[in-house]
């Protein structure tokens, strides 16, 4: 289990669609199994990743929290602008 943050001058609207990209059908296939407009928490393959998104200012900060899909969470942060 692993937990990161990241900050990204992508809006919040923006930094959640690319979650949903990623992490859900046509990318990792891994199921919403509970979303609010601040948090998401998606399931599948054994393991979950939870993201918390805030804005603060000019930037979006995006917290994750994962198990069993660590080096994805790291591959998702890393092509965050």
């Amino acid at each position: 289990m692993i937990k990161l943050e990241a900050k990204t001058k992508l809006s919040h609207q923006e930094v959640v669609d690319r979650l949903k990209r990623f992490f859900t059908k046509g990318g990792l296939g891994l199921e919403i199994s509970n979303e609010t407009p601040e948090c998401l928490y998606f399931e599948g393959g054994g393991g979950y990743v939870k993201a918390t998104v805030c804005s603060e200012g000019r930037e979006t900060r995006i917290d994750l929290l994962t198990q069993e899909w660590d080096y994805h969470v790291k591959q998702f942060i890393s092509e965050l602008p």
